[in-house]
């Protein structure tokens, strides 16, 4: 037992508690079995020492990726928003056509209420096929 290293001897006590008190759950099975595996390879967390030999790389590494991470944020906002944009302005452009739109057949309705004939209306009846173009030429 000499040559086996704390953790491992650690690790070791833990699973004879656990044994003896029927497992951390209660019940043995593929979980419990899987969490022995797991504490084999050490244990979970940080390691004490680490932190003060790789703090400042770390550090630098860090606010590098969150500075990175920031401008690819920032890229998509940007992409977003032109997108966006161009949607409120292709809609606008529609809403302005369907609205000269109603204003022609408003016109046109208004005009037909008083027994004209408004411009125009022939070549839509036609190209609905309401008309036929034979009726609409003289013999």
């Amino acid at each position: 037992m000499n040559n086996m290293g704390f953790e491992a001897m650690s690790v070791l006590e833990e699973e004879s508690q656990n044994e003896s008190l029927g497992g951390v759950y209660g019940s043995t099975g593929a979980s419990g079995a899987e969490g022995t595996d797991r504490r084999e390879g050490g244990k979970r967390g940080r390691k004490p020492g680490r932190k003060a030999q790789l703090d400042k790389q770390d550090m630098k590494a860090k606010l590098e990726r969150s500075r990175q991470s920031a401008r690819e944020c920032r890229a998509r906002k940007k992409l977003r928003y032109q997108y966006l944009e161009e949607l409120v302005a292709d809609r606008e452009r529609s809403v302005l056509s369907l609205r000269k739109e109603l204003d022609k057949y408003y016109k046109w309705n208004l005009e037909l209420d008083q027994g004209r004939m408004p411009e125009g209306i022939e070549a839509l009846l036609q190209e609905m096929g309401v008309v036929k173009q034979e009726e609409a030429k003289p013999f």
